[in-house]
């Protein structure tokens, strides 16, 4: 009897890309996938509100106008404020302030938070101390409250919102991005760029960041809940998008007198507000799984 050997395959394998490895652990996260696909729906939602509104969000009935809330019908899908403004349209519009001011302020925040803990973690020294004890600085300072005071003296600007918001949260990223260029500057890939002269600005932008964006993706995901939260906070103080525009926060402020007669005016912005960071969150969850190595295996 004659035994066949099984050839070897001599064909190299090559290796799974790493963004391959990172969503097929994130599509194992069920509710980072929904709150995914979510979140798209709500943000092509913000992007063509003013052709998906079926009234202008500012434009009162007459009809209703000074009377009481009229609850949801054929002609209103989710009914009418007091001024008998359509409340379907000023959710959406309050959807995408909040969207567009949480997104942008996370933004503006991740540029300082990156730009301070990339310096304080490349260059060391007397600089990692100057720009650590500024950072102990701002977090010492009672954020919400110097926002409630700073905004009442920018009257609650778009702008104003997105810069105090993002001006005051940065030090959370700062903190990781110093860590992880402390951690990768001991590597050899970073050793060799060095020996062979590679420009420091040239080794933070093309090997450094890199390599450091896990951490930065994840913390801008779980930022933009507390952002949206924020500005909610103070335009339900009054503080946040000035009247007549809409706003969740400002549509909550505008339903305290109606909370037992009106239900849709508090249940419609507080839905939409638990819902958006929720989602968040949920996203957060699962790209901070996708990007542990560990859990890759």
């Amino acid at each position: 009897m004659t035994e066949y050997a099984a050839p070897l395959s001599l064909e190299r394998q090559e290796p799974t890309p790493q963004w391959k490895l990172i969503l097929r652990q994130f599509r194992r996260h069920r509710l980072a996938v929904i709150s995914a696909i979510l979140l798209a729906v709500m943000l092509v939602l913000a992007v063509f509100t003013d052709v998906l509104t079926p009234y202008d969000p500012n434009a009162t009935n007459t009809a209703y106008a000074g009377g009481k809330p009229q609850p949801p019908s054929l002609e209103y899908a989710l009914g009418t404020d007091n001024y008998g403004r359509d409340y379907l349209s000023r959710a959406m519009v309050g959807a995408r302030v909040s969207l567009f001011v949480g997104v942008s302020a996370v933004v503006f925040e991740i540029l300082i938070g990156v730009s301070i803990g990339a310096a304080a973690g490349y260059f060391g020294g007397w600089v990692d101390n100057v720009l650590m004890r500024f950072t102990d600085v701002f977090l010492s300072i009672p954020g919400f409250f110097l926002l409630l005071i700073i905004s009442g003296v920018f009257e609650g600007t778009l702008l104003a919102l997105i810069i105090l918001i993002g001006a005051l949260n940065w030090m959370t990223v700062a903190r990781l991005i110093r860590a992880e260029f402390l951690s990768l500057k001991g590597r050899e890939f970073v050793l060799a760029a060095h020996c062979i002269g590679v420009p420091g600005w040239r080794l933070i932008t093309r090997h450094l960041l890199p390599n450091a964006l896990a951490p930065i993706i994840v913390a801008a995901t779980l930022s933009v809940p507390y952002a949206i939260l924020t500005e909610s906070a103070l335009s339900f103080l009054g503080l946040g998008v000035p009247p007549p525009h809409a706003s969740l926060g400002k549509m909550l402020e505008e339903a305290q007198q109606w909370l037992r007669s009106a239900w849709w005016m508090w249940v419609v912005p507080g839905v939409i507000i638990s819902t958006i960071v929720l989602a968040f969150n949920f996203i957060g969850d699962g790209l901070r799984d996708a990007f542990d190595p560990q859990l890759r295996r």
